[in-house]
């Protein structure tokens, strides 16, 4: 998601339309380390003085400036956009030469001091150079060679998620997400180079678990009563991280302490407490099977010829989850719709819903496509529910199970919104609205170019509107 600001900027600069007074020098500003705010202000800068500037990188591209960038990585950006063997007469440039040419009203001459000079040492890893920046654009397997890196990480991801820091949670979950792609174990600060999303605070974690086995911050992190307590809090179904901070700051820590001093819960929280140790046990691929013929039995009962689909990290290859998302649909549209009230009616006969609580489809074109913001809530009919499993012949478990209603024209983006992983989808939806000007949902795709809707009837024609290679489900565990 683009914030509002970068997007009235994006606006401001693409509605440019000054006279161009040179030609025969096409510039491209690269954004990296630089941001979309002074790219911006630098482009608007250059078309008021006449210079020819582009917003996207072309082979008519003559000149590339770039701000606090070496100039491997920008060849390697480069090499990102037209293949490591093509030939190219481009100039790759530090800001000097830009500055100095807006000072003297033209285009001045590229000088030493102006070029970046590129590394061609033959032992540079091409494969790290070629790490693409955004997580969509890479294939990301489920077993990777870095976990002993990535887990640190995410650590201190899940800890700024904890105290309200979304930025720095997404921060250090990106730079996991590039070791995870990596196609070998990291072993020094050198394999490192030239890759993107790879912030200084993530580099020196990695340098200290390279050198000395282990982060002095993330042990830390893992051992502190905050990080204990808002662990065990969030695991509580139906509790949020500020509800958590809340009853941190008050003093609980655990799930008996709220039982204890009689905090006063809603039904979810409540179904929560009651099941905590059964729901943070992890959900085993064969359970996951099992549910499934639950669920279809439940479904071709009330609907028959309804489709059913096991989404989320199962359909991305996992054998462990937290738990269990269905998508189900029909491929006549509208008899999908009131569908989840019948489904858990049948369940409820059963005996097989220990809580439940269904919300109705409230997505209106109209209303949620270019007019609101992409997110990751969409609002189909949807079902939050507890299931008792049976795993033995006296033996049962309380098992969380998610069953999502879609429309079958919006089925190829529902299938692709629940798939995941969180970080793919947002990177998805990242890269649809910096890179292709477009808004993607779980609903849709609107293109805002060109004032409409795509419709897809398959994740590939989603991935190729985008401009993107297709990665299967089980290569987007970013």
């Amino acid at each position: 998601m683009i914030p509002l600001k970068r997007r009235k900027v994006s606006l401001t600069v693409s509605q440019q339309n000054d006279i161009c007074t040179f030609p025969h020098v096409s510039i491209f500003i690269l954004e990296r380390k630089m941001g979309t705010s002074r790219r911006a202000f630098l482009t608007r800068l250059g078309r008021s003085k006449g210079f020819l500037i582009k917003e996207t990188y072309s082979s008519s591209i003559t000149h590339i400036v770039s701000e606090n960038n070496s100039g491997d990585e920008v060849q390697a950006w480069l090499d990102n956009q037209t293949g490591p063997d093509t030939s190219s007469s481009v100039h790759l440039l530090d800001i000097r030469w830009f500055t100095e040419s807006m000072e003297a009203g033209h285009p001045v001459a590229v000088q030493d001091r102006h070029a970046l000079q590129v590394n061609t040492k033959p032992n540079i890893d091409q494969t790290a150079m070629l790490v693409k920046t955004y997580a969509c654009q890479r294939r990301t397997p489920l077993k990777h060679h870095n976990s002993f890196l990535t887990e640190a990480l995410e650590i201190l991801s899940q800890n700024a998620e904890y105290n309200d820091n979304e930025g720095r949670s997404v921060a250090f979950r990106r730079a996991a997400s590039v070791l995870k792609a990596l196609p070998h174990r990291v072993k020094n600060m050198e394999d490192l180079r030239s890759l993107p999303c790879l912030g200084d605070h993530s580099q020196r974690v990695i340098k200290e678990i390279l050198e000395d086995g282990s982060s002095r911050e993330v042990e830390s992190t893992r051992q502190s009563d905050q990080f204990q307590a808002m662990k065990a809090l969030t695991g509580i179904f139906g509790v949020g991280v500020r509800t958590a901070d809340r009853w941190f700051r008050e003093g609980l820590r655990s799930p008996d302490d709220l039982v204890r001093t009689g905090q006063q819960l809603n039904r979810a929280q409540q179904a929560g407490v009651q099941y905590y140790d059964d729901l943070q046990k992890p959900v085993t691929k064969a359970e996951a099977d099992v549910i499934s013929d639950i669920v279809e039995k439940a479904v071709r009962a009330v609907l028959p010829g309804a489709e059913i689909r096991l989404m989320g990290g199962f359909r991305r290859g996992k054998d462990v989850g937290h738990d269990v998302d269905f998508l189900i649909t029909h491929p006549e549209e509208g008899k999908e719709e009131g569908l989840m009230p019948k489904i858990t009616n049948w369940l409820e006969e059963q005996g097989l819903l220990l809580y439940e609580k269904t919300t109705r489809n409230s997505y209106l074109e109209k209303m949620d496509g270019p007019a609101r913001a992409p997110n990751n809530m969409d609002r189909f009919e949807r079902c939050f529910s507890i299931f008792k499993l049976q795993t033995g012949s006296e033996t049962e478990r309380a098992v969380r199970v998610d069953l999502v209603v879609s429309p079958y024209s919006q089925f190829a983006f529902a299938t692709l919104g629940w798939t995941g992983s969180k970080l793919f989808e947002r990177e998805l939806r990242r890269w649809a609205g910096q890179e292709k000007h477009m808004s993607l949902s779980s609903h849709a795709l609107y293109d805002s170019k060109q004032n409409l809707y795509l419709r897809a009837k398959t994740e590939e024609e989603i991935f190729a509107f985008l401009d993107l290679e297709f990665i299967p489900p089980s290569e987007r565990n970013a």
